[in-house]
């Protein structure tokens, strides 16, 4: 038996009334769909791009080295206070009316080297113990932290104004003061240690209470600090009518084509947009600016970090051109003169010693050189660090400079470690209470529940402030 023709598939009707279609019939359905194209391998990363990526992140999230700069600030305003308030007799014939360096030559040296001075403004002797005054207490303020941003600003008119009325007065301690003071005004060194970073506290624990957000900025209205700013711009106005001598607006200034006077008013207008932002637009206006004043402190930090670096590398191999250095006898010079000899007796038994006298020369030497290159080798740089702050604590004691002394400490600040710090202030907290222990028993009971470390990091620095 033959098995059945089989049954031959009848065309469908589109291609009988079409049979000229050349579209063909016999191809598979999924050979007709387009191929998708093959997706892209994501981007990799290479190691110099993430750790440019990571040092960006960094620098902008947060204001680096708060312990550090806190310390710059009170070491710096102290050196500058007492230095002021041993001279007080002296005022006047040191920068004053009574100076043998003529308030005439003042302004013709100035003129010259584009200096600036709020001295040469008027003639009088009054004005000349108002700006002494407000140098004094600008300078006890910024060490306590009262309102660091204007403070700070008042501190270094105070330092480059008297200083740039008598050249030739000082050492080398005041130049690293006039510079220092300079490079404060873009710090953030009122996160901690300061009346700021007490207020911001208060303020934040005061939020937290009421229910809000404690990172928030207080809303009150900050009297003081309206009061402050609104003084200090009708001050400076008033100098900007009077033609007051230095303040021009492109000529003379720490800037080509920048002059004091703008330099002045834009400090002025950045600290009333900062508390104007705080008040009224504290989301993303707040966060950029935020974020630039973390980058200038970071970017003034490290301005601060190259320059001590500079100065004693300058200072050493300066030293080591010289014959005095190199014979291993210059310490003994200094020693053996009247005007750097506080104390005769034991500058007599150290100069007396060569072998002494010889370690210190070539040691002085070593320690200046080799410093730069050790600070990323944290162990070795503390020991010179330890070693550089000991050779300036004896400078001051056995050559009577205590305040250049003082200054190159406060420098030396910078590279001081966090964990030296932070442990340093948990020792000072703990002698407060002891020392005041009926007011340490009530603080602990206000605090109790807040939580977190005395010596803390704030998040700008201070709290809703127009001017602090």
């Amino acid at each position: 038996m033959t098995s059945p023709t089989p049954h031959q598939p009848q065309p469908t009707p589109s291609v009988q009334q079409h049979p000229h279609t050349t579209e063909p019939t016999d191809v598979p359905q999924q050979a007709q769909a387009p191929q998708a194209p093959p997706e892209p391998a994501p981007y990799q990363e290479t190691r110099i791009e993430r750790a440019i990526g990571r040092g960006f992140g960094r620098v902008t999230s947060s204001a680096l080295a708060p312990y550090q700069t806190a310390v710059i600030r009170i070491g710096f305003s102290a050196t500058w206070l007492l230095f002021l308030l041993r001279e007080w007799p002296h005022r006047a014939v040191l920068y004053g009316p009574d100076s043998p360096w003529s308030l005439d030559m003042t302004r013709r040296l100035l003129d010259g080297n584009h200096a600036f001075s709020v001295l040469p403004w008027s003639d009088g002797r009054g004005w000349f113990e108002c700006v002494y005054l407000v140098a004094v207490v600008a300078s006890a303020l910024l060490m306590l932290g009262w309102r660091t941003r204007t403070m700070s600003v008042l501190f270094m008119l105070g330092v480059i104004s008297l200083q740039n009325r008598s050249v030739f007065i000082g050492d080398g301690g005041d130049n690293v003061i006039h510079l220092m003071s300079m490079y404060l005004v873009l710090t953030r060194c009122g996160q901690v240690w300061s009346l700021d970073a007490r207020r911001a506290k208060r303020a934040a624990a005061a939020a937290h209470a009421s229910g809000g957000d404690a990172g928030a900025p207080a809303a009150s209205r900050d009297l003081p600090g309206v009061v402050l700013w609104a003084v200090l711009g009708l001050t400076l106005a008033v100098a900007q009518l009077n033609g007051s001598y230095g303040l021009g607006l492109t000529e003379g200034g720490p800037f080509p084509h920048i002059g004091w006077s703008l330099v002045l008013w834009g400090l002025w207008l950045v600290h009333g947009l900062w508390w104007a932002v705080q008040r009224y637009a504290p989301g993303e206006p707040r966060t950029v600016l935020d974020t630039l004043a973390k980058l200038a402190h970071n970017g003034a930090l490290l301005v601060i970090v190259i320059e001590v670096c500079l100065i004693y590398a300058t200072a050493g191999w300066y030293k080591i051109q010289g014959s005095r250095w190199q014979d291993g006898t210059a310490v003994y010079y200094p020693m053996h003169l009247d005007y750097f000899s506080p104390w005769p007796a034991l500058s007599e038994l150290l100069g007396s010693n060569g072998v002494m006298v010889m370690l210190i020369t070539y040691g002085t030497v070593m320690v200046q050189v080799a410093f730069p290159f050790t600070l990323f080798n944290r162990r070795l740089k503390n020991v010179l660090l330890v070693a550089m702050i000991c050779e300036h604590l004896s400078i001051a004691f056995l050559l009577g400079l205590p305040f250049f002394s003082l200054a190159m400490v406060a420098a030396d600040a910078v590279f001081l470690p966090t964990n030296f710090l932070t442990w340093l202030s948990a020792r000072l907290s703990d002698l407060r209470e002891r020392l005041f222990s009926r007011s340490g028993a009530a603080r602990r009971g206000d605090e109790a529940g807040g939580g977190g470390p005395k010596a803390r990091t704030g998040h700008g620095g201070d709290g809703h402030t127009l001017v602090g």
